[in-house]
């Protein structure tokens, strides 16, 4: 009996010395259990695209059954390239924006076939992992100053606020008021309430797992009430062959699809790059001069899973901004990220389990996150409006225009046009105005 004890510290050591030297966890100031809470955080804020993402791309004619393995397969697939090349601790997944995008507007609204509109994401990808590559994407994230970075890290804080408020029903369209409050006493909105002020509380304790713990807690209220139906533990994943290499990658490269392209490409390119600078500087891994560690392989990453998302049946993959509620519990590498991986495997055959934590049961998690995220707006110099209007409209144009992508171009057009006219033009860097011109060229031409 002691002989086996040995071992089996043994291997614990061994273990851990690997993990070690892979992810680097002391330097990180982390450790295996706290990774491993994060991944689970992360995993349970975002585990719900593997249900939604195959019900939209239905609409475009694609099989169901199908599109939930090659979401779960694609997904596992990033994170854990994500996790092992880049070590930063993000996750991965066919996004939410784009994937609508492709379903309503490039195939029901252009007439074009899916195969055809899956070929204009891989050439889109193959544009965004060059992009990567050669670091542009690099350049274009050392060319925001800090006053925008602090504009993006809070604008998505709002963003994922609008998202947790909106799916816990207690924000509502109004069409006098664009919005409305939804009905605050129903069961949905109460569950998700007491999400978010069990995750304040339980953070105020020093609690690393609140948002997990909260999480289980009202998955299982919601279990105890009926709300939620036990539909069984284990289940065989379907076939993918459907959707897998089903592009028409020549179809894709007419006049009238470079549009959709670029849509595409670009889009995406903001999307992730905003997103991973919030997460990087929540997780801290910018250094004094506010250069991200490993970003260009993060950035090389989710380049390549753009494209390789279209050949697996699942397009298009981006960086979740789910991700910082895993940031918020601890998860500082890529361990991290590999864990979200996993995950999404182990989902593959565990889909009806996975399935069952309903989606009020996180938005307190998102809520929780912007409340951290928006905390950045306290080191704007308010009393410089030529820094402070640029940050607000950047702000408020993420939520506001339900997008990212667009908050940030907003911001970049308005900062070198407010220093112009206040006088300070000298402030505004060449790379700044470029992207500016840009940004407006974007508008102009593409319309997006």
């Amino acid at each position: 009996m002691l002989n086996t004890d040995v071992d089996l510290k043994t291997r614990e050591a061994r273990q851990n010395s690997l993990l070690e030297r892979i992810f680097q966890l002391q330097r990180h100031g982390t450790t295996v259990k706290m990774e491993v809470i994060a991944g689970c955080t992360t995993f349970v804020t975002m585990c719900y695209v593997i249900f939604v993402i195959p019900e939209m791309l239905s609409a475009a004619g694609m099989d169901r059954g199908a599109l939930f393995v090659a979401t779960c397969i694609i997904s596992a697939i990033s994170c854990m390239v994500m996790g092992l090349y880049a070590n930063w601790p993000v996750g991965l997944a066919p996004g939410m924006g784009l994937n609508a995008f492709f379903a309503y507007a490039v195939v029901q609204g252009m007439g074009y076939a899916w195969e055809q509109a899956m070929g204009a994401v891989f050439w889109g990808g193959i544009g965004f992992m060059l992009l990567s590559i050669f670091r542009v994407r690099e350049w274009i994230v050392g060319s925001i100053p800090q006053g925008l970075r602090i504009g993006i890290t809070a604008g998505i804080g709002l963003f994922l606020a609008l998202i947790g408020l909106k799916s816990a029903g207690i924000v509502v369209a109004n069409p006098d008021t664009i919005v409305g409050l939804g009905d605050i006493t129903g069961f949905a909105q109460v569950m998700a309430s007491l999400s978010l002020f069990l995750i304040l509380a339980l953070s105020y304790r020093k609690m690393k797992s609140a948002v997990l713990v909260s999480i289980a807690i009202i998955t299982i209220i919601a279990l105890v009430t009926g709300q939620v139906q036990f539909t069984g533990v284990v289940s065989m994943p379907p076939s993918i062959s459907p959707v897998f290499a089903r592009l028409d990658i020549m179809g894709a490269l007419t006049p009238d699809m470079i549009g959709v392209i670029v849509a595409f490409m670009f889009v995406n390119l903001f999307d992730t790059t905003g997103t991973l600078i919030a997460v990087g500087d929540k997780a801290g891994l910018a250094d004094e001069n506010g250069k991200m560690e490993n970003m260009s392989k993060a950035m090389v990453t989710d380049g390549c899973a753009s494209w390789i998302g279209a050949v697996v049946g699942a397009p298009t993959v981006t960086t979740y901004v789910e991700s910082a509620s895993g940031v918020a519990v601890g998860g500082r590498t890529g361990l991290t990220a590999v864990v979200i991986g996993l995950l999404f495997l182990l989902c593959l055959f565990l889909s009806p389990l996975a399935g069952m934590v309903p989606g009020y049961a996180t938005a307190g998690a998102l809520l929780y996150v912007a409340v951290l995220m928006a905390g950045s707006l306290g080191t704007v110099d308010w009393g410089d409006l030529t820094e402070a209007g640029p940050v607000m409209i950047t702000t408020i144009m993420m939520p506001l225009s339900f997008s990212i992508a667009n908050g940030i171009a907003l911001g970049f057009i308005a900062y070198p046009v407010i220093k112009l006219l206040a006088g300070r033009v000298n402030e505004v860097s060449i790379s700044v105005w470029a992207l500016a011109i840009m940004f407006v060229l974007k508008f102009v031409v593409f319309g997006i």
